[in-house]
């Protein structure tokens, strides 16, 4: 068969391995905050849009991610599609009057539908027009496509340029901004050099372990709960100027972007760096950092480990980390509820009325008293929330 092959066609396959040998190369662990942020927000299943200039490997970065999922990626570019394209076309059925008129959806929501699983990539976001950006908000937040609901393991994606670079670029919509993890995404000239050299970074997603996810959700729940009781003024804070407005800002949405990450982050052990970086890209620089700092401090006791001995514990000290850990405990309870812990809750909240803070407990015993068997008695350390329980109407004596 070699022999039939004509010069040009010899030539052009041994042009062909050449090009193949350049494009490849190993992997090797190097840590990346910016990359550990993009798996964790990837991980806990966040829709993230990179920000960065053309040129930097975005794409590529979000394959090797795609690779290390063992999951399908899907590029779609944002800029040259019509907003039919993601709100799906509709077609005429035998009786439209009765059954309506489907919206079919693309061949690229089909695929990832059919495997299951998958990450899809909406590039050049920026440079898509406003009516673009308005049918891609049910993409991003319900997963639908035209009549097609897109499976809850696939994961979405986004790149932009920033609109001084992009071809005709736009500023985001509030509203679709307001969904996604926002990183800002640059490159390091070292890095590139090794790359090209044969050896690029590898992007891992970090491993969720079983054993510790009751545990972090409860931490998570104080920890969120806690920051916004004492800086209400954080929980929604839409930015004066569009340019602000189309990245990351805080509201109650982008605040359970911030639980999910929190709780991803105590799960699988991820560094403070990498949950700074995505926690800041959730709710914005100055809601993010007050937040991470206040992390930093707060040092919670763990939920489990006082609901299994609740008379070994200290309150803390300070009105929002107490509000915290009382958050954290009636979550742990909630998350496996049975009689002992039922009642080592209440044990908990009976501190917290002897070190003169009642008010501060009353209402995480309304949620306590919520989770309660109408087979259990009622413990001697619930009298002090008698009153406020009975006008809650949660609990009878």
């Amino acid at each position: 068969m070699e022999a039939a092959l004509t010069v040009t066609d010899r030539a052009l396959v041994a042009a062909d391995a050449l090009v193949a040998a350049t494009r490849a190369w190993r992997t090797e662990q190097v840590r990346d905050p910016k990359v550990g942020a993009l798996a964790l927000a990837v991980s806990a299943n966040l829709p993230v849009l990179l920000w960065g200039e053309p040129g930097i490997g975005k794409s590529a970065t979000l394959q090797q991610l795609a690779d290390s999922l063992g999951t399908p990626m899907e590029t779609v570019i944002a800029s040259v599609h019509e907003p039919s394209d993601f709100s799906g076309l509709p077609i005429i059925g035998d009786s439209p009057a009765t059954e309506g008129v489907p919206m079919a959806p693309p061949d690229w929501a089909v695929r990832l539908a059919r495997t299951g699983s998958g990450l899809v990539f909406f590039d050049e976001l920026s440079s898509a027009p406003p009516a673009v950006q308005a049918a891609l908000l049910r993409v991003v937040l319900e997963r639908r496509v035209g009549s097609l609901q897109l499976p809850p393991a696939v994961r979405i994606v986004a790149a932009a340029n920033p609109p001084t670079s992009a071809a005709d670029g736009w500023h985001l919509s509030p509203p679709l901004a307001n969904r996604f993890v926002h990183l800002h995404w640059s490159h390091d000239a070292r890095t590139v050099a090794r790359g090209l050299a044969g050896t690029w970074p590898a992007v891992t997603v970090p491993v969720v372990e079983p054993g510790r996810t009751s545990t972090a959700l409860a931490r998570a729940r104080g920890a969120v709960a806690g920051f916004l009781t004492a800086r209400p003024g954080l929980t929604h804070h839409l930015p004066g100027d569009s340019e602000a407005r189309g990245g990351a800002w805080p509201s109650p949405r982008t605040w359970e972007m911030v639980l999910r990450l929190l709780t991803f982050h105590y799960s699988a052990g991820t560094g403070a760096d990498v949950l700074a970086l995505a926690v800041v890209g959730a709710v914005g620089d100055g809601a993010g950092l007050e937040f991470v700092t206040y992390l930093e401090h707060l040092d919670l006791p763990d939920p489990e480990r006082v609901l299994a001995n609740p008379d070994a514990f200290t309150l803390p000290d300070r009105g929002d980390r107490q509000l915290a850990f009382l958050t954290a405990v009636i979550s742990a309870v909630q998350g496996r509820v049975d009689r002992q812990r039922w009642e080592a809750g209440w044990a908990v909240l009976e501190k917290a009325v002897e070190a003169g803070v009642p008010d501060v407990a009353a209402r995480a015993a309304l949620d306590l008293a919520a989770l309660r068997d109408t087979a259990w008695p009622v413990p001697p350390s619930i009298d002090a929330f008698v009153e406020v329980l009975q006008l809650s109407g949660r609990l009878s004596r």
